[in-house]
């Protein structure tokens, strides 16, 4: 299969010549296995050492039966030299916390690199016995950056925006392509429509009956397949509990515990309300949204479709936070949103530390600036320094009560420039 480039491969590379583990978490299918052959490669080439175990496969199993088995099979292969130790799919192991945790603490000159689903016993048990022994990557979805350099073969890798500065009306057509396909790779390398709903389809499956099915023991997926589409018809809104576990028809308990399955196997993600006023402001209820639009699309009976500005707002918001989440990953940010009780709202609010930066996003061609009713509500009420308006092709700059609003479209968050002044205020 192809390699798509990920940006979080040089981390990963950068990390290995660490003592803890390297520990690499994602949803199904994402091309967790895809990358760590990629790294393997990579050190083979370098003429490092390498040993390579996948979990799926009955003969690597058989290794993992003790810690001493495993460690005869090291020997045999590698001896005494310092070498790089391949796991993949960690989570069919029972106890595999415990597991890794013994063998790091024997202090042996082998680097391990793991990988596994996102699955209760890796989140869990895996994390609480490996404290201080591992450093996680998180391994999404291919990315609009990274779907846009490999559909241009890379040739502006370098000079990204540039490309989308003076390619405004190819940038459209493959936001367009994004917003209706998702970013699983599989599905980005598959140029059949028909063929790429199939293999949406099957991953869904897959994730239903590995992930929540068998190694989460839910014995009612149906249900569960219920609450998901529940949860894409309501993306990007406040979630209300009551309401929700009433339309699935599950207890309050259930639901709670579904939604946390559901975030701890990396299909969505919650944003907790931002709040100072605790009698005004909204200060529970979470906003979710999906780690993958083609998975939210099919979620939805949508997948494949072309969006268009009506009926897909909150698809493009979605886009948005998956944008923010790959541009601002490794600079120690939260991402909120703000609701009032009278209904003032602000779509994202991207903290640093105590520094706010709010953001607004709308799925139009802006001729002029425009901001709502409560996205002023908020700049009067916090002052910040800085605030975005995110939007397809309008770009300008604006003054309110000393905030400085900058109109952006989408894919100038990918700017260097747009990082850097945010790290500059922080």
């Amino acid at each position: 299969m192809t390699f798509i480039k990920r940006t979080i491969l040089p981390a990963i590379l950068d990390h290995l010549s660490a003592r803890e583990i390297t520990l690499i978490t994602g949803a199904r299918q994402v091309g967790k296995t895809t990358l760590m052959n990629e790294i393997r490669k990579i050190l083979q080439r370098s003429n490092q050492p390498t040993l390579y175990f996948n979990l799926d496969l009955e003969s690597d199993f058989n290794y993992f039966q003790s810690q001493q088995r495993l460690l005869q099979k090291i020997r045999l292969e590698l001896g005494g030299q310092r070498g790089f130790i391949f796991i993949d799919e960690i989570q069919r192991k029972e106890n595999a916390g415990l597991f890794l945790k013994g063998l790091y603490d024997l202090n042996l000159p082998y680097k391990l690199i793991v990988s596994g689903s996102g699955s209760m016993e890796l989140k869990e048990k895996i994390h609480e016995s490996l404290t201080g022994r591992k450093r996680v990557f998180e391994l999404s979805t291919i990315t609009f950056r990274e779907f846009v350099n490999y559909r241009t073969a890379y040739k502006y890798e370098s000079t990204l925006g540039d490309f989308f500065d003076l390619e405004k009306d190819t940038t459209h057509l493959l936001m367009e392509e994004y917003l209706a396909y998702g970013g699983y790779p599989r599905i980005v390398l598959e140029p059949r429509k028909e063929e790429k709903f199939l293999l949406i389809n099957e991953i869904y499956d897959s994730y239903l009956k590995r992930d929540i099915a068998f190694l989460l023991r839910i014995d009612r997926p149906e249900l569960f397949t219920r609450l998901i589409q529940f949860l894409a018809q309501g993306c990007g809104s406040i979630l209300n509990y009551s309401n929700l576990s009433a339309d699935v028809g599950i207890s309050l308990p259930t639901l709670k515990k579904y939604l946390w399955y559901a975030e701890h196997t990396f299909i969505i993600k919650r944003l907790s309300p931002y709040f100072r006023n605790m009698r005004k402001e909204l200060r529970k209820s979470p906003v979710l949204y999906f780690s993958d639009l083609g998975l939210l699309n099919f979620a939805q009976h949508r997948f494949g479709q072309e969006p268009f500005p009506g009926q897909s707002g909150r698809l493009f918001q979605n886009f948005v936070f998956l944008i923010l989440q790959d541009v601002l990953r490794f600079h120690f940010v939260t991402i909120q949103y703000w609701r009032t009780a009278d209904g003032s709202e602000v779509d994202f609010i991207v903290r640093f530390g105590d520094r706010l930066v709010p953001f607004e996003v709308k799925f139009s061609r802006l001729k002029k600036d425009t901001i709502s009713r409560g996205y002023r509500n908020f700049i009067t009420t916090y002052r910040p320094e800085r605030a975005y308006v995110i939007n397809l092709d309008y770009q300008n700059e604006i003054n309110i009560e000393n905030t400085l609003i900058r109109f952006l479209p989408y894919y100038k968050l990918y700017e260097e420039e747009f990082v850097e002044r945010l790290k500059i205020e922080n």
